[in-house]
This record gives structure tokens, sequence and C-alpha cells, in this order.
């Protein structure tokens, strides 16, 4: 075997380089594809219960027509929340496990790497799934006090743009700058915290999502001001995610988004 790998006319390096070239690639393609295929479903879901909400809800969004907030309804509520936020999130969160995924072949390979990189990545979505329960309770706190409306957004202009204020001002906090560059840098986030195993992978996908969660908390509670189920929102609020973590403009757009949150925020508490 070793004669055969030294031997340089016999081709054997360049063939095994090429399969391992193969194989990398199509494990790379089949993530990517799963991805994407999570991300279109979750939005499957939303843009057609969005539609029918801002419409005559007797479709997908029905269930949110009830005057008793039972436990199934909750967890509906819940369910509604996860889903929007994986849908919102799992991009910006895509070259984070795309790298991990290669690390990990070229570490583990096999069936091994495969079990990291989804162990990687039900931490992450664990994180943003704790949040979104904890939108939720807001969500029916809000409602309980009267200043949420039957279409999930805010009644009061002054809570609506003290939201906004706060949104804006939090663009500009160190920590937001701190979670904002572990997000935009992959490569460095995983040198400082690599550690093998499926336990650990786990627990690096839960640190990513608190990072990306400390990054991004603030942005999500605008979905209450200018409407949880606003495909509008939704839609800006994606976008303004992606331009941060995925784009060389990314920190100085936060500048930018912080400066208009808070200019908007003011004319929305005193208009």
């Amino acid at each position: 075997m070793r004669g055969i790998l030294a031997d340089p006319d016999s081709g054997t390096i360049g063939d095994v380089k090429t399969l391992v070239e193969r194989v990398v690639r199509r494990e790379r393609t089949v993530l990517i594809a799963i991805l994407a295929t999570v991300t279109a479903a979750c939005w499957w879901w939303i843009v057609p219960m969005a539609r029918d909400m801002y419409g005559p809800m007797t479709g997908p969004s029905a269930w949110m027509m009830t005057p008793r907030w039972d436990t199934p309804h909750l967890l509906l509520l819940a369910a509604m929340w996860i889903v929007m936020m994986a849908g919102m999130m799992l991009p910006s969160a895509a070259p984070m496990l795309l790298l991990y995924a290669g690390s990990a072949r070229s570490r583990a390979g096999g069936a091994h790497a495969t079990v990291r990189i989804y162990a990687m990545a039900a931490g992450y979505v664990l994180v943003w799934a704790t949040f979104s329960v904890g939108a939720t309770l807001l969500q029916r706190l809000l409602s309980s006090l009267l200043v949420l409306s039957p279409m999930m957004e805010i009644t009061n202009p002054l809570i609506s743009g003290a939201l906004l204020v706060m949104a804006g001002l939090y663009q500009f906090t160190p920590l937001k700058h701190a979670c904002l560059a572990s997000c935009s840098s992959p490569v460095a986030f995983l040198m400082r915290r690599w550690r093998d195993g499926r336990l650990a992978a786990f627990r690096l996908g839960v640190e990513h999502g608190v990072v990306c969660v400390g990054c991004c908390w603030a942005l999500m509670l605008l979905l209450f001001a200018g409407g949880v189920m606003n495909l509008t929102v939704i839609a800006a609020l994606t976008a303004f995610v992606l331009i941060e973590k995925l784009t060389r403009f990314g920190p100085r757009s936060v500048q930018i988004t912080g400066t208009g949150l808070v200019v908007f925020g003011l004319w929305v508490m005193t208009r």
C-alpha cells in the first residue's frame, strides 16, 4: 500500500485526492440543500399564515382567533415563533455550519462527523427555540395587559417607540459589536472554541446560538412593534441580519440601522 501511494506514476494519490474532494463537495451540497429545505419549509408555513392573518383569518391563522389561550394554543404560538426564528436566522448561520462541517469532516470523517454537525446545529436551534418560548410568554403578557392587538401589534405608540429606540441604542453597545464580531467571523470563533466530541459539538452550537441571540434579540423584539406576523417587517429584519453578518458593510450598517431606529422611534412616540 505504501509503495502504491508513494509511486508518482501510479496516479493513486491524485485519484484519492479527487475522490476526497468529490466526497467533501457532495457533503457540502447535501448540507446546503438541508439548510435551504428547512428554511424554505419555515417560510412555507409562515407566509400563508401571515397573509391569512391580514385577510379573512379562516385559513392557516384561524387558530389564533380564540377567546381562551389554553395549552394547545400556547404550544401552537410557541411553534410559530420557533419556526419563524428558524426561517429568519438559519440563512445567516449557514457559513458557520458549513465551516464547522468541513472542519469536522477533516478531523473525524464519516458518521462521526455527521453526528457532530447535526449536534452543533441542534444546539444552535435549541437556543433560538428557548428565545421563542420567552417571546411567546412576552406576547401573552402584552395581550393580558391589553397593549397587543389581535394582529399581534403593540397598540400603544409610546411602547412601540420605546422598543424602536431601545433596539436602536443597542446597536451602539459594546455587547452588540462583540457578538456581531463573533457571528461574522466563523473562522475566529471556531479557532477559539473548537472542542472534539459530540457533546462538545452541541455545546459549540449552543455557544454560537447565545452569541447570535446576543447580537439580534433587540431586532427580533421589533416584531411586536411592527406586527409579529407582518411579512414586510419579517423580511426587513431578516435582511438586516443578513447584511450585518454576511457582508463587509455589516459593521457600518449597524450604526446606520441604530440611528434610523432611534429617529423613527422618537417620531412614533411623538406623532
